[in-house]
């Protein structure tokens, strides 16, 4: 199929929370280059390049541990992505009986995974709401602990408003009292720090396509020692091929079947870019990028900006509304009339938007990125201001 003609010079790109756009060229050069020298099934067998493939698999879950402050690579294992990450550990540790706590922060691939173990297997689940300032309180979600309480999922940072929650403070009141803290870290692996052992997670759901600069189809989780994840799924190991049952021992345990080389090359190519550049460098431009961006919507007359406006624990994401608008409608005109692209609608977290009270129609989102400009900044700003003088004249 021929690509379709676009002016990709012209787009200005406000949708990172969905997936980092446009990837550093030198990252998918590299890592097309790795898939068509050795793109083979890694470990399969002993040949040269299938021994090539493999150690790029095996070097990649070494990265990622010291990345995330991991101790043992074995415990590190690749997903599809985020929601395939923390649909197998949600359902792999929670059991008839038990119960889970989560907040009103969360992403469907919490919401829905807990939703269908309490349905399915009888499990209790607690939804703790957020402060008015998109926190959620840690001590509120102690306040929730049983004797069965099994699990604990939090949103390291919500994919709506941008908050940043306190990971380190639930991690320690979990460990306190034996109970498995797991972190989505869809919006955060990649931007800001994340230590598993120092901040008390048992299992750090990841995906690839967003701040790790991967390609889409690729993610994983790191589980900390002493935590034990069932596998649900079951097959290929590349290993043991006479053992009746999957195996038992990491990564095995929850990797079957031929992983995605291509995605695993991404995730180790963007590594080197991202230490290149420091995390807090990333961060740093990111944040004084959207600084002004939030300023220069906030002074729009018409428009209001739905969670808090503090720069601190923060991620470059806000959402708004114009007054009298349908969101649905303003990303049309951003998108058509300006070539800005924008995420519109519940943005698949439908309880913040409840608590926020935009969950009938749901909210603008605009978020920034490491290859953004102030030029993208500006044109979002004008954009905005233009499309709200022309409905409220």
């Amino acid at each position: 199929m021929d690509l379709p003609a676009f002016d990709f010079e012209k787009l200005v790109y406000l949708d990172n929370a969905a997936t980092t756009y446009p990837k550093p060229v030198e990252i998918l050069e590299a890592a097309t280059l790795a898939y068509e020298r050795f793109g083979v099934n890694p470990g399969r067998s002993g040949y040269d390049l299938c021994v090539a493939a493999g150690d790029v698999v095996v070097e990649t879950r070494r990265e990622l541990t010291r990345f995330f402050g991991g101790s043992d690579p074995n415990r590190l294992v690749f997903a599809y992505n985020a929601t395939d990450a923390l649909n197998t550990i949600i359902l792999g540790i929670l059991g008839p009986g038990d119960h889970a706590i989560s907040t009103t922060v969360e992403h469907n691939s919490v919401i829905r995974p807990l939703n269908h173990v309490a349905r399915d297997r009888g499990v209790a689940v607690d939804f703790v709401p957020a402060e008015a300032n998109g926190i959620v309180d840690p001590e509120r979600i102690a306040a929730r602990f049983r004797p069965e309480t099994r699990l604990v999922v939090v949103n390291h940072g919500s994919n709506v408003i941008g908050t940043i929650q306190p990971v380190g403070e639930i991690g320690r009141l979990c460990r306190e009292r034996g109970i498995v803290l797991a972190v989505d870290a869809s919006q955060t692996a990649g931007v800001v720090p994340i230590d598993v052992q120092a901040m008390g997670i048992g299992a750090l759901a990841f995906t690839g396509h967003k701040s790790l600069l991967a390609p889409t189809g690729i993610g994983g989780i790191y589980v900390s020692e002493g935590v034990e994840v069932h596998t649900t799924r079951f097959g290929g190991t590349g290993v043991h091929s006479k053992e009746p049952f999957h195996l038992d021992n990491y990564p095995y345990r929850l990797e079957s079947g031929t992983p995605n080389f291509l995605g695993i090359a991404g995730l180790h190519y963007a590594q080197k870019w991202i230490e290149e550049r420091t995390l807090d460098g990333i961060y740093r431009h990111e944040m004084e990028l959207f600084a002004r961006l939030q300023a220069g919507l906030e002074a729009i007359d018409g428009v209001t900006l739905h969670g808090t406006t503090s720069l601190e624990h923060r991620l470059p994401v806000l959402s708004l509304t114009i007054r009298g608008m349908d969101p649905a409608d303003v990303g049309m005109m951003l998108d058509v009339d300006f070539n800005i692209a924008s995420r519109t609608g519940l943005q698949c977290a439908p309880l913040i938007h409840q608590q926020m009270g935009t969950g009938e129609r749901g909210t603008v989102r605009l978020s920034v990125g490491p290859t953004n400009r102030p030029s993208d900044v500006d044109a979002a700003i004008d954009a905005v201001r233009e499309i709200s003088r022309d409905h409220l004249s």
